[in-house]
Parts: C-alpha cells; sequence; structure tokens
C-alpha cells in the first residue's frame, strides 16, 4: 500500500469519526431538549432573551446561578423553602440554561449585569436582594458594584471574587483558545466526553458531599449535554481574566449588606480567597461557614434558604437605618 493510499484512507476514517461524533452530538442534543424544556418564562432584554422561574409573594430575590449551571440549581431545593414569604425570581444567565445570548455580545462580568439590571427594571423589583454562586457571585457583585441602584443587597454562596492562578481540572475543557477549535469540539468531542467523564466532574464539583441521584433531572445538569452549553461556558470563563481582575480591586466601595456563605471544604474555590478576602476589604460584610463542598444550593438548601432570610434582614435593618452613601 503506498504512502498516498495510508493518508487517504487515514483521512476518511477521521472524517467518518467526525461525522459519528457530530451525529451522536446531534442525537443527544435532541434527547436533552425534548426531555428538559423551558420550566419558567421569557423576558426580553437587551442583548439576551432571559429564562427565568418567578414564584411566591414578598421582597424580591433574584438568584444568579455559577459557571455551566442553570437556574434549577436554586429550583432544586432552595426556591421552595422561600416563597411563602418572598418572590423569588431564578435565572438562567445570558446563554445558559434556556437564556440565548446575541451573537456578538460580550460575556464579560459588566455586560451580564448589565443584562440583569435590565431585568430587574422590566420586572419592576424594588432594589431585591441579589443571590449568587460561585461565577453568579462575581456577577452579583459587579451588579451591585455597576449597578447599585438597583441592588438591596447581597447574599454570596461560595462566590468567585477573585482570579485563580489555576482553572479547576473539571473546567480545564473549557480553556480552549481558538473559537473554531472551540466550536469543532463542542459539536464533536465535547458532549460525549461530559458523558464519559461527568461522575468524576460531579464528584469534584459537589465533594466530599455526593451528589444528588436525581441532579441530572431535577438539578438540570444534562442541559450541559449541548453543544451551546459547552460554548457558552467557555466564554464565560475566557472572558475573566479581561474583567475581574480590575474588578476585585473595586470591591471595597460596596456600601450595602453583603453575607457570604461558604463551604469548608470546597474543592473549586478556596474559602480563605474568595470569602474571607472579600469580607476583610467590604465593610460590615459577614462570613458563615458550613461543613460542605461547592454545591450548597443542592445539597444544603435548608442552611442556604436559611442563610438568605438572614442576609434580607439584614437588607430590612440596613433600610432602617438612615443612608450612609452607595456604591462608586
Amino acid at each position: 500500500m503506498t504512502l498516498p493510499t495510508i493518508l487517504a484512507a487515514g483521512a476518511a476514517l477521521a472524517l467518518a469519526c467526525a461525522l459519528g461524533l457530530f451525529l451522536f452530538t446531534l442525537f443527544v442534543r435532541a434527547k436533552v431538549t425534548a426531555l428538559m424544556p423551558p420550566r419558567g418564562r421569557f423576558v426580553d432584554v437587551p442583548g439576551a432573551r432571559l429564562h427565568i422561574h418567578d414564584g411566591g409573594d414578598g421582597p424580591p430575590v433574584l438568584m444568579i446561578h455559577g459557571l455551566a449551571g442553570q437556574l434549577s440549581h436554586y429550583t432544586y431545593g432552595i426556591a421552595a423553602r422561600l416563597e411563602d414569604a418572598f418572590r423569588v425570581i431564578a435565572v438562567d444567565r445570558p446563554g445558559s440554561g434556556h437564556s440565548s445570548r446575541a451573537p456578538d455580545a460580550c460575556a464579560g462580568l459588566s455586560h451580564q449585569a448589565a443584562a440583569l439590571a435590565a431585568l430587574i427594571e422590566r420586572l419592576g423589583l424594588e432594589r431585591p436582594l441579589v443571590v449568587g454562586h460561585s461565577l453568579g457571585g462575581a456577577v452579583a457583585l459587579t451588579l451591585a458594584l455597576e449597578h447599585p441602584q438597583h441592588v438591596g443587597g447581597l447574599a454570596l454562596i461560595a462566590p468567585l471574587t477573585r482570579m485563580q492562578d489555576t482553572v479547576p481540572p473539571v473546567f480545564e475543557g473549557l480553556t480552549v483558545r481558538s473559537p473554531g477549535l472551540r466550536r469543532l469540539l463542542a459539536w464533536t468531542l465535547a458532549v460525549p466526553s461530559s458523558i464519559r467523564h461527568g461522575r468524576a466532574a460531579l464528584d469534584q464539583v459537589f465533594g466530599p458531599e455526593t451528589p444528588p441521584a436525581d441532579f441530572a433531572t431535577r438539578g438540570g445538569a444534562l442541559l450541559g449535554l449541548r453543544p451551546e452549553a459547552y460554548l457558552a461556558a467557555a466564554r464565560d470563563l475566557q472572558a475573566l481574566p479581561d474583567c475581574l481582575p480590575q474588578l476585585q480591586e473595586r470591591w471595597h466601595a460596596l456600601r450595602l449588606p453583603v453575607s457570604v456563605l461558604y463551604g469548608r471544604d470546597d474543592r473549586i474555590l478556596s474559602w480563605e480567597a474568595n470569602g474571607r478576602d472579600l469580607v476583610a476589604r467590604v465593610p460590615g460584610a459577614r462570613l458563615d461557614l458550613v461543613d460542605g463542598g461547592h454545591m450548597l444550593p443542592v445539597t444544603q438548601p435548608e442552611a442556604c434558604a436559611a442563610f438568605i432570610r438572614r442576609a434580607q434582614a439584614d437588607v430590612d435593618a440596613a433600610r432602617a437605618r438612615p443612608a450612609t452613601g452607595t456604591a462608586v
């Protein structure tokens, strides 16, 4: 067999493998789309169409999920525990879950915060308490810093507040720099790889706690098995170096109630670097620690709901006092 023949056969085999992976990805995407339809409603804001859960009555609480997540992280257990006394709005961030993001929209923290500020205006919320988990914590902080008139207080659960030297191993697949290569991976290898390594990924994200058996459906994890979910998460992660270092130097300017809840055994984010450091720089901020990992909204909904109630009490107390200033 000649070299050209061998090369041609190799190319044909590679093309066949790529086609097979593409067809498998299409199949999985179709199954997930059918199994996991939107269960909330949609609100259009500049640059995005946001899918939200809106339930309960009372003081508004806006909930923002983390990297590669969606609003089911909150509806899994927290929302039902609060809707007796609060209006709970959980949102799929732009590009995540069932929310869409305009093709030319930036994935940076300021742009996501602007979309959520517009959501607050569209829903007529009166300076809600904003809950942010993980990357959602960075978005919530940015929202409070750049749109202080729209935020009454912050309740941050395992928040990302500063750049890390390394990316957690579970997210290394999102670090591909080339947009073209990312798109190729999204439609070929990303979904099969996520299925193959799903258990190990969940163990890292949840550890040392155990992922619930119904997290794939009730927790929305299956929505991550779509090419668009991979692409959105990669954009979110890769936008951070261009915005978070500058923003983290301004957290000290926040002038509103800030509460932070962290698991002592978090394997994704360091509670000392992201929690204790933030609280030391924000006047009046409070840090609560519990035994647990990174996915507290799912593994400890009762503790998170109690934490949010305390944070709202801090907001109420602050509103009863004379104003002392706003974020700058």
